[in-house]
């Protein structure tokens, strides 16, 4: 049984989850809390397995909430988020202090809310029983500055889901301006999110960040996000490569797919591509990285011991698609010896 403390200000929202959670027999709520304070308060009272924190709330707000769970009694944290600009840089600066995930809660009410309550519970299960201490400690181990470079591939393609962020704040900060290779990555992240993850990773890093536009041109010494919603793709013509964004295949469980964009890398860059698979749920890259290697290229993926969830790479290391597993402080650097 998962035990799972409720905080939001907001009595029809308590209600809603409450109802949402009671539909699964593995889950238990065993409190609910009105403000940033009372739930800090029964974060220490209680124990639970999961919080779930709504981020807007008065008295005590959800990121001062966040801080204080985080230092006096750490637990797996869910956020409750809006998808508003605002809504979603306060969503990131929580990712950042040690929350696990978030959902949005803008459909609590609305004709959605079947969709989130399943959404809710799977991603409650997902980070039950993650040691967020180690989490907190994960992108802290020591790194002597920027990664290495070495000569060597074009285009390096970065795929994460859950516990994404703040892994990428723990590489792409870390790989320098000169660098040789352009970073493209696939974020699973609702719509709203990218733009506000790639200005948060620019505000950090030597190499210019921003989410991708169709037609840009792929070049050395950038970094480009996809944007959530759109699958990305590249077009090789002559000597350059561009972005192409649009919604094919429709079907794709996730979208940006990471298999849709390193199938594409591997056959516009070929040998030349290099594969990465970071923390997340689910098995999107696999068949990604297996385009990758079948054309000469590279492939690594984070290692269990420092993955928020590892699912994504725990998939492809069973696939037999990884070249190298290693932690998330040994990333930057690798991505550049390997080649």
């Amino acid at each position: 049984m998962i035990r799972v403390l409720i905080i939001d200000d907001s009595a029809f929202v308590r209600q809603a989850l409450q109802r949402m959670l009671r539909e699964d027999p593995e889950l238990e709520v065993v409190g609910v809390a009105a403000d940033g304070k009372q739930g800090v308060e029964k974060v220490i009272e209680l124990k639970p397995d999961v919080v779930t924190l709504d981020i807007q709330m008065p008295r005590m707000g959800g990121l001062e909430a966040l801080e204080r769970i985080m230092a006096e009694s750490p637990v797996p944290v869910l956020l409750l988020s809006s998808l508003t600009r605002q809504g979603a840089d306060v969503t990131l600066r929580g990712l950042e202090l040690g929350a696990l995930d978030f959902v949005d809660k803008s459909s609590v009410g609305s004709m959605s809310i079947l969709t989130l309550g399943e959404e809710l519970r799977a991603k409650i299960k997902a980070i039950a029983g993650v040691s967020t201490k180690h989490l907190l400690a994960r992108s802290r181990e020591p790194a002597s500055g920027p990664a290495r470079e070495k000569a060597g591939i074009e285009v390096v393609v970065i795929a994460t889901s859950t516990g994404g962020p703040p892994a990428l704040q723990a590489i792409i900060p870390r790989l320098p301006a000169s660098l040789q290779a352009a970073v493209l990555v696939v974020q699973h992240m609702p719509l709203g999110f990218t733009r506000s993850l790639a200005e948060r990773l620019a505000l950090r890093s030597a190499l210019p960040v921003r989410e991708a536009l169709d037609g840009d041109v792929v070049s050395h010494g950038q970094v480009l996000i996809a944007q959530a919603g759109l699958h990305m793709k590249l077009r090789r013509r002559g000597e350059r490569v561009k972005v192409w964004l649009d919604e094919e295949p429709k079907g794709a469980l996730h979208r940006p797919s990471a298999d849709v964009l390193m199938t594409s890398a591997a056959k516009a860059y070929g040998p030349r591509a290099l594969g990465v698979i970071l923390t997340g749920m689910g098995s999107d890259g696999v068949e990604g990285l297996r385009a990758i290697r079948e054309a000469g290229g590279p492939a690594l993926a984070e290692s269990e011991e420092t993955c928020v969830i590892f699912g994504m790479p725990k998939a492809a290391l069973e696939a037999g698609v990884v070249d190298k597993s290693v932690p998330l402080h040994r990333i930057a650097d690798e991505i550049l010896h390997a080649v």
